[in-house]
C-alpha cells in the first residue's frame, strides 16, 4: 500500500470515498482474493496510484467483506472500478485492463489544465482578490473557450471589480443549458440584478419617493427591488416584485415574475421565505 491508495468499507464508504472524491477523483477497485483477474490488476492500480503522485486516490473495496455497498452499487461482476468525482460516480471499467487503457480511463477523469487554473482563480476569488483570479480566468478561457464554469467565474469577477459591461458580456456567452446549473444560475441572476440597480442616476431614497407617491410606478419598484437585493434586503425586494406580477404580469417582458426566480436562486432554497414567496407568486399567478 502507498500513501495514494488505501482499503475502503462498508463504514468508511461515505468519508473516504464521496466526500474525498469532492477533491480529486477516487477510483474503487472492488475486488474479492477469489478473483483471480482482480489479482492480475491489482498491482497496476497501485503501480499508477503511486506514479501518478496524488492525482487521484484508489480505494480497494473487498467485496466479500463488505457486501452492503457492493449490492447498493449494483456490483455483479469483479473487478470492477469505479470512479467517483464530487460525491458522484462519473466512469467504471470491468475486468482487468491493461495499463494503457487504465491510464487512458483515468486520463479522462483529470482536470484539465484550464480546469486548474479555474480552481485557483476561484480560491483567489473567495478570498477577495478579483483582480489576481480574472488573470488567471482569462488564461483558463484561451484554453477552453467555451467552458461554461470558467466564463461564469469571469462574470463573477468583473461584477466584483465593478465592470458591468464585462460581467454582461460574459454571461451572454454562456451556453443555453448553462443556467441549469445552480452555481452558474446564481451568478447569471447576481449579474442581471447588479445591472438592473446600475440603470438611472436615482439613488434608493428617489426611487423609494416614486413608488409611495405612485404605487403604479412599475419601473421605479423593480429598480428598487434590484437595489434592495444588491443590499441583501430580500424580503422588501421580494413584496416590490411580488407587487408588479400582481399589478402587470407583462411589465417589461414578465420582469416581475423573472427578477423573483433570479432572487430565489440566490437565497437558500429551503428557506422558510423562498417557500412563502413562491407559493405567494404561485397564487398572483393562478
Amino acid at each position: 500500500m502507498n500513501m495514494h491508495s488505501i482499503d475502503a468499507t462498508d463504514a468508511t464508504f461515505q468519508q473516504e470515498v464521496l466526500d474525498a472524491s469532492h477533491s480529486r477523483p477516487v477510483l474503487v477497485d472492488f475486488w474479492a482474493p477469489w478473483c483471480g483477474p482482480c489479482r492480475v490488476l491489482k498491482p497496476v492500480l497501485e503501480d499508477l496510484a503511486q506514479r501518478y503522485d496524488g492525482k487521484f486516490l484508489l480505494a480497494k473495496f473487498n467485496t466479500d467483506e463488505n457486501p452492503r455497498t457492493a449490492q447498493a452499487l449494483g456490483i455483479r461482476s469483479i473487478p470492477n472500478v469505479k470512479a467517483f468525482v464530487n460525491g458522484e460516480m462519473a466512469d467504471e471499467f470491468l475486468g482487468a485492463l491493461p495499463e494503457s487503457q487504465v491510464r487512458q480511463f483515468i486520463d479522462r477523469l483529470l482536470p484539465s489544465s484550464a480546469e486548474l487554473l479555474r480552481r485557483a482563480a476561484r480560491r483567489q476569488l473567495d478570498a477577495g482578490d478579483a483582480i489576481g483570479a480574472l488573470v488567471q480566468l482569462q488564461q483558463a478561457s484561451i484554453e477552453e473557450p467555451r467552458n461554461d464554469d470558467i466564463t461564469a467565474d469571469s462574470a463573477e469577477a468583473c461584477l466584483l471589480l465593478g465592470r458591468m459591461n464585462e460581467a454582461c458580456a460574459a454571461i451572454d456567452r454562456l451556453s443555453p443549458l448553462a443556467a441549469q446549473n445552480p452555481r452558474i444560475s446564481a451568478i447569471i441572476a447576481r449579474v442581471r440584478l447588479a445591472a438592473q440597480a446600475a440603470e438611472g442616476g436615482e439613488d434608493d431614497a428617489a426611487l423609494g419617493v416614486r413608488v409611495r407617491t405612485n404605487p403604479a410606478d412599475l419601473d421605479a419598484r423593480l429598480k428598487l427591488a434590484s437595489r434592495l437585493v444588491q443590499s441583501q434586503q430580500f424580503e422588501p425586494a421580494l413584496d416590490h416584485l411580488l407587487e408588479i406580477v400582481r399589478r402587470d404580469r407583462g411589465f417589461a417582458d414578465d420582469a416581475g415574475r423573472r427578477t423573483m426566480l433570479s432572487v430565489f436562486s440566490l437565497m437558500p432554497q429551503r428557506d422558510d421565505l423562498v417557500r412563502r414567496y413562491r407559493q405567494l407568486l404561485a397564487a398572483a399567478l393562478n
